[in-house]
């Protein structure tokens, strides 16, 4: 994107409306995206900030009034610099509380929806961070209201401890920073600053209640924090025009905390994932961004696990739609009539492409309900490519038939086997008919089908010349008679054996089919699993650094039930549910194997496969 768009419009009326170029902008994003957000007050250089990110002078509007410049929630996409193969997505914010809109309410829906979009939030302020900032911040406090993680909580309460597991990395951008990092006397880093005013009281009256609240909430909503202060860039009425000023004439301490700050947010910004692991595209993130926003103006509370509900749906959805595309199409290339092996070969390797397209794209596959879909779709669309085959199997047969046998059915017509030895000539030429015919290749699977009819076709036309060839005897036309039955009677077996064959090789082919769809699901459900325990050890590393961080300042009763969430997490990382998954996913397959039942067919009607022992009756019968 050469220029921001506008993703989420903020209306006169105070309401939210996803604009639709910027969805259209991220339908075309495949790429796992990194979304970093910038939130703030208003007029405190938040732009400035996004448009160093994107490397670039000009990108971002900034403001150069006592206005707020930013209304709604501005995009702009762009090659991650440091990561290949991912899209940079920036989002500036509306600055919170402009005194012209006058609306808090819609304020702390631009907050919360900074949060459920952004791997990393940025939160810009002024000055120093002291009870005021804090206070300024209050929005933290009230996500409970605005950020549901499930749809129903079973004592109508909402259980935050889970906002850290999914939750972006807090950062808190102090600007214009004139104090010197001292604390007691001694330097600290930005950091420590940081977690120093985020440091608790202890008592219980309710100033310190009120003290301890956007703290306690900063700190157990944001387990992962940084901090970066930046000195005044210029002075004077040269901040209105700092996005035209050159680096020479900024001063210098600014630029290497810009720098710093840009490489950290680079280097150290996540992919966006949902709850369990799974990154989020382009094409996702419009998906999460109109559920949300369409919850927000329909004025129910956003839940990330509907959220991710209705995202999946769609995904899943179109994942089965690409994959079925993709096997159709490479199978439609075949030219038909083609021999059974090449039929098994090619629904082989397009049936496991497509499998792999479908797993790549789709998550939260909730009982398999859309694999079970696209396996059914392409057994349906594979039996009609089958019926194609034997339909142009038996059309190019009959017409290669028709074709030899010319030749012979003019000399019936003209009387040449009338004659006293005509039957011998009779037999001389269609056997060479059925010599000329097993030569010919590409035939297809009804070859010996289509001939056994052709000969059965043929038999009152051999009786005829053989009742008036006059050069045999009585006795002779009765061996030639006994003769022509067994050899109907072998071809009948050609054809029950070819069918045999088939059904043998069917047999083979979805034992194949099977062990495909095993192997897939497990590699999902092992990658599933994978990323479910990492995301479960990031929170759990910083449950650690934030219980040892209670322990030290004194608070022993939160550090214990902080070590009732740590107990929680380990026992989720160490009692995987991979195994129980896996035999889910073996049992699934099993049923989803394929039964290709268009190549056994009695009086042309499909069924099911016959085993090897129904096979051999068959085929007994009919000889």
């Amino acid at each position: 994107m050469e220029q921001p768009v506008c993703l989420i419009a903020n209306l006169a009326d105070g309401g939210l409306e996803v604009m639709e170029e910027a969805l259209e902008a991220l339908r075309g994003v495949d790429e796992p995206v990194v979304v970093v957000a910038v939130a703030g007050l208003y007029r405190t250089g938040k732009s400035y900030l996004l448009n160093q990110l994107a490397g670039r002078r000009t990108g971002f509007s900034l403001g150069s009034t006592i206005q707020s410049h930013t209304k709604g929630i501005w995009m702009w996409c762009l090659p991650h610099p440091r990561r290949a193969g991912h899209t940079l997505v920036l989002l500036d914010t509306e600055g919170l509380g402009d005194v012209d809109k006058g609306d808090t309410k819609n304020d702390a829906w631009i907050f919360a929806l900074a949060v459920l979009l952004s791997s990393t939030l940025v939160y810009n302020s002024k000055g120093t961070i002291d009870q005021y900032a804090m206070e300024q911040l209050h929005f933290v406090s009230e996500i409970s209201t605005h950020i549901r993680m499930k749809a129903q909580a079973g004592d109508g309460f909402e259980d935050d401890t889970q906002y850290s597991r999914f939750f972006p990395k807090f950062i808190w951008a102090v600007r214009d920073f004139t104090l010197e990092l001292k604390l007691n006397g001694q330097a600290v880093t930005e950091d420590d600053y940081l977690e120093s005013a985020l440091a608790r009281r202890k008592g219980f009256t309710k100033e310190v209640s009120d003290y301890n609240v956007i703290r306690d909430c900063l700190r157990n909503y944001f387990p992962t924090r940084k901090c970066f202060v930046f000195v005044p860039p210029v002075v004077g009425e040269k901040m209105s025009q700092l996005s035209t000023l050159p680096d020479s004439a900024l001063h210098p301490q600014f630029l290497a905390q810009a720098t710093g700050f840009c490489e950290y947010v680079l280097r150290e910004s996540q992919v966006k994932t949902v709850p369990g692991g799974q990154p989020v595209t382009g094409r996702l993130f419009g998906s999460l961004v109109r559920s949300y926003v369409d919850t927000i103006r329909s004025g129910q509370v956003p839940c990330l696990d509907n959220a991710v509900a209705a995202m999946a749906s769609i995904e899943n959805e179109a994942a089965l739609r690409e994959a079925l595309a993709h096997y159709e199409a490479r199978m439609g290339g075949l030219r038909l009539p083609a021999e059974l092996a090449e039929l098994l070969a090619a629904h082989g390797t397009h049936e496991a492409d497509a499998l792999q397209l479908f797993m790549q794209r789709s998550f939260k596959d909730e009982g398999y309900t859309y694999h079970k879909r696209l396996m059914e779709a392409i057994k349906e669309s594979y039996g009609r490519l089958l019926g194609q085959n034997e339909a142009a199997s038996k059309d190019s047969c009959r017409a290669l038939l028709e074709t030899l046998s010319a030749a012979m059915q003019k000399q019936f017509r003209d009387g040449v086997y009338s004659q006293p030895g005509g039957y011998e000539l009779y037999l001389r030429d269609r056997n060479q008919v059925v010599e000329d015919f097993r030569k010919t290749p590409n035939k297809g699977v009804k070859a010996e089908e289509v001939l056994e009819q052709f000969l059965a076709s043929k038999r009152s036309e051999a009786e005829t010349v053989l009742n008036v060839d006059k050069k045999m005897t009585e006795a002779e036309k009765d061996l030639a008679t006994q003769k022509q039955t067994a050899e109907l009677l072998e071809q009948q077996r050609k054809v029950a054996e070819e069918k045999r064959l088939q059904t043998e090789r069917l047999m083979k082919d979805q034992e194949r089919s099977h062990q495909e769809i095993v192997k897939q699901l497990e590699a999902k459900v092992v990658e599933e699993a994978a990323n479910a325990r990492q995301e479960a050890a990031r929170t759990l590393e910083s449950k650690l650094k934030e219980q040892e961080a209670m322990l030290q300042q004194g608070f022993k009763e939160m550090a214990q039930m902080l070590g009732e969430e740590i107990a929680d997490l380990r026992k989720e990382i160490t009692d995987s549910k991979g195994q129980e998954l896996l035999n889910m996913a073996k049992v699934l397959a099993k049923t989803l194997t394929i039964a290709y039942d268009a190549f056994v067919r009695d009086d042309g009607d499909a069924h099911p496969p016959p085993s090897r022992s129904q096979a051999g009756e068959r085929t007994g019968r009919r000889v």
